[in-house]
């Protein structure tokens, strides 16, 4: 597809990184000579240094024959005229970021008035992906696929668990699952290497597997595996801004007790108007005492949301020294993630990569009247692995239909995982097979995948 970027932040960086690696024509606009600049060498895309909100900028862009431009600029005003103009001279596909809680508020009005394809707000996106992480407080991760009845947990094998050294081909006998649907490992994690594992992986502690569960009795199979977690019931959050405003809502819904901890005493009385269930306290976070004082040994979560990253790392490192907390960690910089992926800070989370990624899953489903059918897409593992869900048309005709997967040969590093069919959910065996219709996940470390019959030798 021929996409347009307005921004060259970071979100704008990696999109064009991602979107470029997948053949697509990008054209990066940015009023920065040095952005651009920077992007042209790094990626094999085009720039245009302007303002995209200028009708010459995106003519010279080529806006006329783009499918898509994506504004991701630093002022919602921007983002939203620029998809406007893209709009009234292209006809293109458009999608926005939108910050501001009072333009997000009224988005539907924008969007429809706007044109809009898709808008986000990274905040909310991080706070629902918090929120689903202490949900299943055991997890590092949660992706969700079929509109949530299919969850892919990532966990960390524990020592001493009954995993630790087990071989893949021996987890069902050894592991005696009192459950409807079978533990599948579909990802592996072990130092710096990632495998899509056969049965022949041995796992041991201290991987990080990426499993197929049903959240409702991930606990029994949990327990049977050594990874124990209790259910969580009062959070602690450090800083208050907007995605610590929008968390304490889902929380506070869900029947969870919330303490933020906000220095700015004007941002605190604002937060007792917006959140009144929640408890506000003013003061410092990285006060060592205050967080002693407002209970951190006894929180069941603690969940690190200033706006300094070197600030969010170290709560998390003390939450994890002194206490039994479930951690999560908001990092802003991107390269941090890397840097700091072995530390023991628990879950990072990244608002401008959690943007990038629903960005990317959209242009997906973009390409599904293009000939792609690929519903979701989930990069993971720092972009290494690729989970995708394919949705076989009712007219297809493919050569792999009705055959025993047992039967047909899959390219290296690919894994089916679930099969979907109406109401049944499906972990393949070998002689299951895959039907007109039907919904298939599966995990990949081959990247570009548009097509079912993509996976197949």
């Amino acid at each position: 597809m021929n996409i347009i970027i307005v921004g060259g932040g970071k979100v704008g960086m990696t999109l064009a990184a991602q979107l470029g690696n997948e053949e697509h024509e990008i054209t990066l606009i940015d009023t920065d000579a040095k952005h651009v600049e920077s992007a042209v060498n790094s990626f094999d895309i085009q720039g245009i240094v302007g303002n995209g909100t200028s009708y010459r900028t995106q003519l010279d862009a080529g806006i006329e024959n783009a499918d898509l431009l994506i504004a991701v600029t630093d002022t919602d005003e921007t983002s939203l005229l620029s998809c406007l103009i893209a709009k009234k001279a292209g006809d293109c596909h458009t999608i926005a970021r939108v910050r501001d809680p009072e333009h997000y508020n009224e988005i539907d009005f924008i969007k429809e008035e706007l044109g809009l394809s898709m808008a986000i707000n990274p905040e909310i996106a991080a706070a629902a992906n918090i929120y689903n992480l202490i949900q299943v407080p055991s997890a590092l991760g949660v992706d969700t696929f079929a509109k949530g009845r299919v969850n892919m947990l990532q966990l960390e094998i524990p020592k001493g668990s009954v995993l630790d050294g087990l071989k893949l081909s021996e987890l069902e006998k050894t592991v005696k699952f009192q459950m409807k649907a079978q533990l599948l490992v579909c990802i592996v994690e072990s130092g710096d290497k990632v495998i899509i594992p056969n049965g022949d992986t041995v796992l041991k502690a201290g991987d990080r597997i990426s499993v197929i569960l049903p959240i409702s009795e991930l606990r029994g199979a949990l327990n049977k595996i050594g990874i124990k977690a209790k259910p969580i019931k009062n959070v602690m959050i450090a800083g208050g801004g907007n995605i610590s405003y929008y968390l304490a809502k889902m929380l506070a819904r869900s029947g969870i007790g919330v303490k933020i901890l906000e220095i700015n005493r004007a941002r605190c009385e604002e937060l007792s108007l917006l959140v009144p269930e929640a408890m506000i306290i003013n003061g410092d976070a990285s006060d060592q005492q205050l967080l002693i004082e407002e209970g951190l040994l006894g929180t069941d979560a603690m969940v690190s949301l200033t706006s300094i990253d070197e600030e969010n790392i170290l709560l998390s490192l003390y939450a994890h020294k002194v206490s039994a907390a479930k951690c999560i960690t908001k990092i802003s910089k991107i390269a941090f993630e890397e840097v700091v992926r072995e530390l023991p800070i628990g879950t990072v989370i990244c608002p401008k990569t959690i943007t990038s990624q629903m960005i990317s899953s959209y242009v997906r489903s973009m390409q599904n009247s293009m000939g792609s059918n690929v519903e979701t897409l989930y990069r993971m593992m720092d972009g290494r692995v690729e989970a995708l869900e394919f949705k076989v048309s009712k007219n297809a005709t493919g050569n792999y239909l009705n055959v025993p997967l047992m039967n047909l040969k899959l390219k290296p590093n690919i894994l089916i995982c679930s099969i979907i069919r109406g109401r049944k959910i499906t972990t393949p065996s070998g002689r299951d097979v895959i039907k007109s219709g039907d919904t298939v996940i599966i995990v990949t470390t081959t990247t570009g995948l548009d097509d079912l019959s993509d996976i197949f030798a």
